[in-house]
């Protein structure tokens, strides 16, 4: 069946690889089909014929060979048919270039004739113009359609050439397919139904394919009802992943608002607690002041009456000792009777009590709860973001809640840490037994169970939907878990070393987008990034030696000029000019592609890192473990190692930048550490914990307040450092849709814009710890 579109041609409604083997990637010869539809060469089939079995390269179909061999797949006619209009239409003797007449060396011999202008579509013949008009007034072919040589060649006319294409008989070459064998189901010319088949019912094509046509037309609306099925499970399944991915997001913030919660009121119960253990030593401080000045005081009193007492005992004459004895005696008296302590000192000593939650591992602050979706058609979507909103809406409340109780609040005998070493007992352990050393006892321990007021509530049981011990609900499944074993494992907690409120910067995302360009032929592999004017970035795409613009809402604006030849590496924005590195040259451009100077690196470094100043007016390049400053006129400012001369040959900065307080951050790949060092290259924090995850620190930006943020591409993180480099915690997770992470820039002290290997940009504001 031909379909009848709206296109002017047959050919242009088939795409050119409909008539291309996928084995040889040429133009079909002798199609086979094979059951599942998919047409080759019979050569091509023949080579991947083993053992009695072929493959097919498409569907991956296991398919049987016929005994005959692969000769024995049908003949798809179909194809056939399309191969014999696209040869017509460029075959042909040529002569001249142009096709020559098939009916004019039949009159005047070979040799004669002119050049082909037209072409009868029921003889398949090229005419020229006198045999096209004679053609046209003879009997028996005057209703044969003579039409336009160019035109048939563009393919105008390929609907009525397609009309008149007859099948021809593989056995009996010349003659035409006419009759269906019906018990053989074979297509047979006149000389095939005259001999085996000849007793054999055979119907004319025409009736066979008006007999058959509604069978296979039943089949086909089968086919486009399981299709449209299909179609609607996929989507189906595409909004549920959609669904997964924004509630992961949601959860994901609301830990990131928990956890916020929890150290905002756990810095604060640090803050009184410490203030009241200070008002506590203070107090006792003075007390004890001023019983020591009593007891220094009568200390002196009797030390002197004692000392008088021995001169004279000593030195005295008879006469002499017995004319004092009596005073000397009842003072001595009155010293003894006086008492020399006040009592004992009124001193309690202080003891720490701590949530049994913050040690215990079977006991997690945090928890996942995993539920089966509601699976409604029309409000689904609507329900979940009003079920997430609330539950954002009830973790804010309970961080709150919490916040006013003082965070978490200390438990009993049964739950308090108690260490082996540096402690006093509470007043509940006098006389008790001790409870086991070097680890805080749970509550499972004495049978209890533990407050729901001790730790952070999970979103269920804010909305009142727990699920009692040793029960299961048939529409929920729950499944309780650490948050590590969902995500990578967190960053290990490092001594809280947060200024101000003690709070962190938080991630929120901005958008997302791609960068590759239409005229890109790989690619994209971002291997610099750095801001480029006012809300936009300028993007080095190594693999398209390419720099280009875009703004932070993803808006394409062009690219900067480079040098022929030239694969930015690492860039930096200075005023007026940008500065590259590429290969083992420094260059400084113009925006408009300019070079105005370039200066030869080391080259025993495979790529230098570039960072602009905050003046703006000069840029820092690494080299070989140390650090060059260069001004806008090409000269060397400056130059150190990190550390001094004593670390040459022991640094390797392969991720440079400069801070806006005039301080540079670096990754070092040989100490496998991160550096911060200052304008001299006196280091001020260096960091190499296992908050490094046992990677290779990666790229690394400084927001206005001196924060740093360095990638960790192996565990798809962004972690936070403070300004003297030591580690705060994650900012950046798998969460927040990191796969790869390759490099990262700041933009406005506000914006941290990440790459990924796959040449995708994310856009994520940083809100201040203070907001």
């Amino acid at each position: 069946m031909v379909s009848q579109g709206s296109s002017p041609s047959l050919l242009e409604a088939l795409s050119s690889d409909f008539l291309a083997c996928k084995i040889c990637l040429e133009q079909l010869r002798a199609p086979k089909t094979l059951p599942c539809l998919h047409t080759y060469c019979q050569g091509c089939l023949a080579q991947l014929a083993d053992g009695g079995h072929l493959r097919c390269p498409e569907c991956r179909e296991t398919v049987p060979v016929p005994p005959a061999g692969v000769a024995a797949f049908k003949t798809n006619f179909f194809v056939n048919g399309l191969l014999d209009l696209v040869r017509a239409r460029a075959g042909g003797d040529l002569r001249a270039g142009k096709p020559a007449c098939a009916l004019c060396p039949l009159v005047g011999g070979a040799g004669t004739g002119g050049p082909a202008t037209a072409r009868c579509l029921d003889c398949a013949d090229d005419l020229c113009q006198a045999c096209a008009d004679g053609h046209r007034c003879t009997r028996q072919t005057h209703t044969h359609q003579v039409v336009d040589l160019v035109g048939y060649r563009a393919g105008w006319y390929d609907e009525e050439a397609r009309e008149r294409q007859a099948a021809q008989c593989p056995q009996h070459p010349g003659e035409a397919l006419r009759f269906l064998c019906q018990p053989c189901s074979q297509l047979l010319c006149r000389e095939c139904r005259l001999d085996p088949h000849l007793d054999h019912p055979c119907l004319p094509l025409a009736e066979a394919v008006r007999a058959r046509r509604p069978g296979l037309e039943d089949l086909l609306a089968g086919v486009d009802n399981s299709l449209a099925e299909l179609e609607a499970a996929r989507m189906v399944e595409k909004e549920a992943l959609a669904r997964l991915r924004e509630q992961a997001a949601r959860v994901g913030t609301q830990v990131e608002e928990v956890t916020e919660g929890v150290l905002r009121a756990l810095l604060a119960q640090k803050q009184e607690v410490l203030g009241q253990l200070r008002a506590h030593v203070e107090a006792a401080e003075e007390a004890a002041r001023e019983r020591l000045g009593e007891l220094e005081s009568r200390e002196q009193v009797a030390r002197a009456a004692a000392a008088f007492a021995r001169r004279v005992l000593s030195l005295g004459r008879e006469a002499e000792i017995l004319s004092l004895e009596g005073a000397i005696a009842q003072r001595l008296r009155q010293l003894q009777g006086c008492p020399w302590m006040p009592g004992p000192a009124p001193c309690l000593l202080p003891r720490l009590e701590l949530h049994p939650g913050l040690l215990d591992k079977n006991c997690p602050l945090l928890r996942l709860s995993f539920d089966e979706p509601q699976l409604q058609k029309d409000s689904g979507k609507d329900e979940a973001g009003s079920q997430g909103g609330d539950e954002a809406q009830s973790r804010t409340q309970d961080g709150a809640k919490f916040e006013r109780q003082g965070g978490i609040q200390p438990q009993s005998r049964d739950g308090a840490y108690t260490p082996k070493e540096d402690r006093v007992q509470t007043p509940q352990e006098d006389g008790a037994q001790t409870p086991k050393e070097d680890r805080a006892q749970t509550p499972q321990e004495d049978g209890a169970q533990t407050p729901k007021e001790g730790r952070a509530q999970t979103p269920l049981e804010d909305e009142g939907a727990q699920t009692p011990r040793g029960s299961r609900s048939n529409k929920k499944r729950k499944f309780k878990g650490r948050l590590k074993s969902i995500s990578r494992e967190p960053s290990p907690a490092p001594g809280l070393n947060l200024e101000g409120s003690g709070l962190l910067p938080r991630p929120i995302f901005s958008c997302s987008f791609p960068t590759r360009m239409p005229g890109d032929k790989r690619s994209p592999r971002i291997t610099g990034l750095c801001p480029f004017g006012p809300r936009e970035i300028l993007v080095a795409d190594e693999q398209n030696r390419a720099l280009k613009r875009f703004s932070l809402s993803g808006d394409y604006r062009g690219t900067v000029p480079v040098p022929e030849g030239c694969s930015p590496c690492s860039v930096a924005a200075l005023q007026g000019a940008v500065a590259f590195s590429a290969g083992a040259r420094l260059y400084l451009i113009s925006p408009d592609g300019e070079v105005q100077w370039r200066r030869a690196l080391s080259l025993s470094q495979a790529s230098h890192a570039v960072a602009a100043m905050p003046s703006g007016d000069r840029v820092a390049v690494s080299v070989s473990g140390h650090v060059e400053v260069y001004n806008m006129e090409g000269s060397l400012a400056t130059r150190f190692i990190p550390g001094g001369k004593a670390n040459r040959g022991l640094r390797a900065l392969v991720f440079l930048t400069a801070s806006p307080q005039g301080n540079f951050v670096g990754s070092d790949w040989q100490q496998n550490s991160v550096v911060v060092c200052d304008g001299l290259g006196q280091v001020i924090g260096e960091y190499r914990g296992p908050g490094l995850h046992g990677c290779q620190p990666g790229s690394v930006s400084v927001d206005k307040k001196g924060y740093i943020f360095l990638t960790l591409r192996e565990v798809n993180k962004v972690v936070i450092l403070d300004p003297k480099g030591s580690l705060l915690g994650d900012f950046l997770t798998a969460y927040h849709g990191l796969e790869k992470p390759r490099v990262t820039t700041m933009v406005d002290g506000r914006h941290l814009v990440v790459s990924l290997s796959n040449g995708t940009i994310h856009v994520f504001r940083v809100r201040p710890p203070d907001s």
